[in-house]
């Protein structure tokens, strides 16, 4: 069986969105760390979000129990002993709306 290769660095932003989606909230995914794709490595998840959305953004990803310790970066977060997931906060995301997380 083969095993499926995931990228290390993953940004779902699409082309030029890093100009308006630029600030990034998130720090190591404590469940995720450690096991299947990140494997003997650590497993971080960031949020992207509009200058003007990041106090809300920040709060939501806050919440979360699965990431311990927030971080703020600007525009991109890259680190080549972790996999890597920045998610787009856009328009609908329940980040922006009060939805669960």
């Amino acid at each position: 069986m083969e095993t499926e290769e995931y990228p290390k660095h993953q940004d779902d932003r699409e082309l030029g969105e890093e100009r308006e989606l630029c600030v990034l909230w998130g720090g190591r995914d404590s469940i995720l760390s450690g096991w299947g794709p990140s494997t003997g490595r650590a497993a971080m998840a960031f949020w992207a979000c509009r200058e003007e959305d990041s106090d809300i953004v920040e709060a939501w990803v806050r919440s979360r129990s699965d990431i311990p310790t927030i971080r703020r970066h600007e525009s991109t977060f890259k680190c080549t002993e972790a996999l890597v997931h920045i998610y787009a906060v856009r328009f609908g995301h329940p980040a922006l709306s009060g939805g669960a997380v």
